[in-house]
């Protein structure tokens, strides 16, 4: 057996620890993680586990909200320094102008944000279940922050309800143009192009499926065809293989890679545990504050 993989064993006994691991983390990670998924589910197992520690292989929103919907169990983060750009991509202040502008608003906080930002909305939602939950809600005004691709995604097929977009953005996602999904579809004839709603409008118009990452891991598996082209972070097309060892899977572009999420190795993750640091530390107030938002999502979803 690895070494490293039987010193995190040992260690997560030792530790009663449970390691949990988005899909776009490196693929060794995701290989000695016991669970792995996108947002959504990770914040449902956070939820879950009866384990004292959580290992939260991602970035630190993700961590913020094991420890939000965990205040009392310790929230490790092997890679302290991986944050998310767009988590940061609002603000209070813009928060505060549209609820004063706006009567009956909503403010829809993408999970990909900060606790801060979370503790100023009324419901967060992440990519699989902002439709569901958006339409659930009675208010007729919607700020949605901080993700203006993903909100405009959700807007289109909610047409009766009035949105205000925010400016921000998943630089690797934005960073997809129309012209790459051409020269993939010219280049893999007949190969359904699967992408994620952060990508551009242009983007998602062109895709055959666009969804969560959760959900293009789905399409891919009941889709009959032998070939896709994938339109989100590189991470996943580890599971894609996984899960479909007879079919192919192609970028849509080489460089959709977060710098942040491949942050997270096998030796932190070991450091983590055997240090007990970084940990996610959160005040009283803060995690009340923020909870309430996060508990709002998983009940309506």
């Amino acid at each position: 057996m690895d070494e490293k993989l039987l010193r995190i064993q040992e260690l997560k006994k030792e530790k009663n620890a449970v390691i949990l691991a988005h899909y776009y983390t490196p693929d060794e990670v995701q290989a000695v993680s016991d669970f792995v998924g996108d947002s959504f589910y990770l914040s449902q197992i956070a939820e879950q586990v009866q384990e004292q520690t959580i290992v939260m292989c991602g970035v630190r929103f993700m961590g913020e909200s094991a420890k939000i919907l965990n205040p009392d169990k310790t929230v490790l983060l092997p890679a302290a320094n991986a944050d998310c750009p767009m988590a940061h991509m609002a603000t209070v202040e813009r928060i505060a102008e549209m609820q004063a502008q706006y009567d009956d608003l909503a403010v829809v906080c993408y999970v990909n944000s900060t606790a801060e930002l979370k503790m100023h909305a009324d419901v967060c939602v992440t990519s699989a279940n902002a439709l569901k939950i958006v339409k659930a809600l009675p208010n007729h005004n919607i700020f949605f922050i901080p993700d203006e691709n993903l909100g405009r995604f959700v807007a289109a097929q909610i047409p009766e309800k009035h949105f205000i977009f925010n400016d921000g953005c998943c630089p690797v996602h934005a960073f997809l143009s129309a012209a790459d999904v051409r020269a993939a579809k010219a280049a893999h004839p007949g190969a359904p192009v699967l992408v994620h709603p952060e990508c551009r409008p242009e983007v998602s118009a062109l895709a055959d499926y666009a969804g969560s990452t959760a959900g293009i891991i789905r399409y891919a598996g009941e889709n009959s065809a032998g070939e896709f082209i994938i339109g989100t972070e590189h991470g996943v097309l580890y599971e894609l293989k996984k899960q479909n060892p007879g079919k192919k899977f192609y970028p849509l572009h080489e460089e959709q890679i977060c710098p942040n999420m491949k942050r997270v190795t096998l030796d932190k993750v070991i450091a983590a545990l055997e240090n007990g640091t970084p940990a996610v530390h959160m005040d009283a107030d803060s995690i009340r504050r923020a909870h309430a938002p996060l508990q709002r999502m998983l009940d309506l979803s």
